[in-house]
Parts: structure tokens; C-alpha cells; sequence
């Protein structure tokens, strides 16, 4: 039996520096070193979660807020919103801080579909989510809808 656990058991914080060699000429990040940045934040929820080997499967949902300079710290929140038989929804909030004034920006948002897997590399069953705050319960729940809107998706696309 797949066990039950908390919101907060997985959670992960990340902060990283953004260096030239992570931005343009003009001193902004590129989203791609974003994008990889809130992959390994998801994963890293996942793997805790479930304390199995985990993929990504999609990134339905990433919006970029603001830019991102060169010098600033970024600052990534990731939580499970959702759990499906073999998959989590993972949300990760992306935040820059200006370490010279302290201004902190919401820079970006996104949630991500991993996968648990097995020794042998296939689908494995993931531990169920206890969401206990008010937050969690939402999350909870709009984490589902987004779960039924892809499946949705899926299946009018492979028609």
C-alpha cells in the first residue's frame, strides 16, 4: 500500500546566482537557464515525494513575469499541488532578489507533470498527498482540474 504524505515533506527552496554565462549581451537570463533551473526544483519534490527515480513528462504552464539580470539571486519554491496513480503535478514559483537593494519580483510560474518510476524504468505508483492548509486544499484541487484538462487533451489529440 502506497502510503499518505504532507505537502511539506517534499517541499524545496533553491536560491542560484545568475552569472553572465547565464544571460545575453544585454544582461538578461535566458529562459532556458529559467526552465532548467524549475525542472530540477520539480524534481527534486518528486524525488522526495515518492523516493523514486522520477522524469519529467510535460511542462504545461510557464510564464515569465519579469526579466531576470545578470547578479541577481534566484530564488525557486517548488511543491506537489497533485498525485495521480504514477504521476505528480509539481508547481514552482520563481522569484529574483536584487541583492543590492533587496527587491524581491515574482519572475515566473509553471507547473510539471513527473513521472515515478521503477527500478526497470517503468510507471510507478506515487504516495498519495494529505493537503492540510486552505493553500494546500486549493492547490489541491486546481492541480485535479489541470490533471483532467490534460487527459482531456490527450485523448481528443490521439483521435
Amino acid at each position: 500500500m502506497v502510503e499518505e504524505k504532507g505537502v511539506g515533506e517534499s517541499r524545496v527552496e533553491m536560491a542560484q546566482a545568475m552569472f553572465p554565462v547565464d544571460a545575453n549581451p544585454a544582461g538578461n537570463v535566458f529562459g532556458g537557464t529559467i526552465m532548467k533551473l524549475i525542472d530540477t526544483a520539480a524534481g527534486i519534490a518528486a524525488h522526495r515525494h515518492c523516493r523514486t527515480n522520477v522524469v519529467t513528462a510535460s511542462m504545461d504552464r510557464l510564464d515569465f513575469h519579469q526579466p531576470v539580470f545578470v547578479g541577481e539571486l534566484l530564488l525557486l519554491r517548488a511543491s506537489i499541488n497533485y498525485v495521480g496513480k504514477t504521476s505528480m503535478e509539481v508547481g514552482v514559483r520563481v522569484e529574483a532578489e536584487n541583492l543590492m537593494t533587496g527587491e524581491v519580483r515574482h519572475t515566473n510560474s509553471a507547473y510539471l507533470t513527473i513521472v515515478s518510476l521503477d527500478e526497470n524504468r517503468k510507471p510507478k505508483p506515487v504516495p498519495k498527498i494529505a493537503p492540510r492548509t486552505e493553500d494546500e486544499k486549493r492547490r489541491f484541487k486546481e492541480g485535479r482540474d489541470r490533471a483532467e484538462q490534460r487527459t482531456a487533451w490527450r485523448q481528443k489529440r490521439s483521435k
